[in-house]
């Protein structure tokens, strides 16, 4: 953190440099380009929590297809999500054509 000094310090400087007209207009775009900043950086940390939220709902989901597939008698491992979906569909429709013909 910078103290009294440092900042009139830098003040005195930027007075020198720029002159009395253009330090207004350095000040405004010193100001702008922390606002874009925060602005910027407060997007982010909403896009990591969304990223964050969606990982963990597909890794819910795989868990709970992995439980499913393992009642029916379904491998799982190195299977994709997507794989053990459609395992598990293929034994539901087993299981409903075998529940059909044994009802006729």
């Amino acid at each position: 953190m910078l103290g009294t000094w440092e900042v009139v310090a830098i003040l005195a400087i930027a007075l020198l440099l720029f002159g009395p007209k253009k330090l207004p207009e350095l000040a405004r775009g010193i100001g702008k380009a922390i606002y874009e900043y925060r602005k910027a950086s407060s997007g982010l940390f909403e896009e990591e929590d969304v990223e964050k939220k969606r990982k963990k709902a597909a890794e819910e989901e795989r868990e709970a297809l992995v439980k499913a597939a393992k009642k029916l008698g379904i491998e799982t491992e190195g299977k994709s999500t997507e794989e053990i979906a459609k395992e598990i569909a293929q034994k539901l429709e087993e299981k409903g054509k075998v529940a059909e013909t044994s009802g006729d």
